[in-house]
C-alpha cells in the first residue's frame, strides 16, 4: 500500500488519445485499485496506516484520476455498450462515491440488446454477470449459464495450464467466489479439482518466478472453502517483493522511466496486496475457529 499510494499519480487517464486506441484504455487499472481497496476494508485486517493509505488511494482516484466521477460518464457517453466504465464504477459505488450521470448510463445500456449480444470470453461474460448481480441488475447471461462455459468449469486436463488459461481460471474463481467473500460460491466439483491441482500450480508458476500469475493463484487458494495457505509458495513470492513494497511481473524488477516501471508493475503490486489482505484474513479466522472437542 506504501508503494501504490506513493506512485498514485500512475493510475492515469489520457483524455486526448488516438480514438484507434480508445480512451477506456487506462481506466482498468484504476478499476483494480479500487476494487482491491474495497476488500482490504471489507476484510478488516489491515492495520491502520494501510487502511489509511487505501482510503487516501480511493480519494484520489474518484477525485483526481476520475475527475469526480465525470470521466466514467464521458467514458460510457462514448463507448456506450462497453461494460469498462460499468465495471470502473462498482467498487466506488460500493465505497460511498456516486455519479448519477454513469448510474443512469449504465441502467439504460443494460437494456439494450447490443448490451447483452458483445462478444467477450466466457471468463469475461461471467464477470459481467457477476457484477451486473451486485449492482442490483438482472444479468445479461444468468451466472450458472456464463460459469458453464469457462474453461474451468469444464475441469480439462490440468497439464494443459497456461498463462492466459491461468488467468482465466483465477478470474473464474474471483467472480464465484465475490472476490474471496462467499467461498462457497464455488461449486463443488470446481473447489474439488482447485483443491488438487492448486499446489501443483503454485509450484510451477514459483519455479518460473511468474509472480503476478502466482499471487492470483495464492488470491485463489484464500478463496477456497479450505485454503492451504502454502508456505514455500508464500516464502518465494514474499522474497520477491522489493523494498519500497513493489513486485516485479517476472523474474527481476524491469527497468525505464517512473511511467513505465508503474505500468509494468503496478497489476503485480495490487495483487500481492489482495493476496496478503485475503490470506491474512483466512489465517486469523482459522486461529479463532473453536477447537472440536
Amino acid at each position: 500500500m506504501e508503494w501504490l499510494h506513493t506512485h498514485r499519480a500512475g493510475f492515469r487517464l489520457e483524455p486526448d488519445v488516438d480514438p484507434e486506441i480508445g480512451f477506456l484504455e487506462r481506466f482498468k487499472p484504476i478499476g483494480e485499485a479500487a476494487m482491491i481497496c474495497g476488500i482490504l476494508f471489507r476484510e478488516g485486517v489491515a492495520g491502520s496506516r494501510q487502511a489509511s493509505l487505501a482510503r487516501g488511494l480511493m480519494d484520489h482516484l474518484w477525485r483526481d484520476a476520475l475527475d469526480g466521477g465525470r470521466s466514467l460518464a464521458r467514458g460510457q457517453r462514448q463507448e456506450p455498450i462497453s461494460p469498462i466504465p460499468f465495471e470502473v464504477y462498482l467498487p466506488f459505488k460500493e465505497m460511498g462515491y456516486q455519479e448519477p450521470e454513469t448510474e443512469r448510463a449504465v441502467r439504460l445500456n443494460h437494456r439494450l440488446g447490443s448490451w447483452a449480444a458483445l462478444e467477450v470470453l466466457p471468463m469475461r461474460r461471467l464477470g459481467i454477470s457477476a457484477y451486473e448481480q451486485r449492482f442490483g441488475l438482472a444479468p445479461s447471461t444468468p451466472v450458472e449459464d456464463a460459469t458453464a462455459r469457462t474453461w474451468l468449469a469444464r475441469t480439462p486436463e490440468p497439464w494443459t495450464v497456461e498463462g492466459h488459461i491461468g488467468y482465466d481460471i483465477t478470474h473464474t474463481v474471483f467472480h464465484l467466489t465475490d472476490w474471496g467473500r462467499k467461498p462457497a460460491g464455488l461449486p463443488a466439483d470446481i473447489a474439488d479439482y482447485l483443491a488438487l491441482w492448486l499446489p501443483v500450480w503454485l509450484d510451477d508458476w514459483l519455479d518460473l518466478r511468474r509472480w503476478d500469475l502466482l499471487g492470483e493463484l495464492l488470491v485463489v487458494d484464500a478463496c477456497l472453502p479450505e485454503p492451504t495457505l502454502d508456505e514455500r509458495a508464500w516464502r518465494g513470492f514474499a522474497a520477491a517483493q522489493q523494498p519500497d513494497g513493489a513486485m516485479p511481473t517476472a523474474g527481476e524488477m524491469p527497468e525505464g522511466s517512473r511511467d513505465d516501471v508503474f505500468d509494468m508493475v503496478y497489476h503485480p503490486t495490487l495483487v500481492a496486496a489482495l493476496a496478503s489482505v485475503l490470506a491474512t484474513s483466512r489465517a486469523m479466522a482459522r486461529l479463532s475457529a473453536p477447537v472440536a472437542s
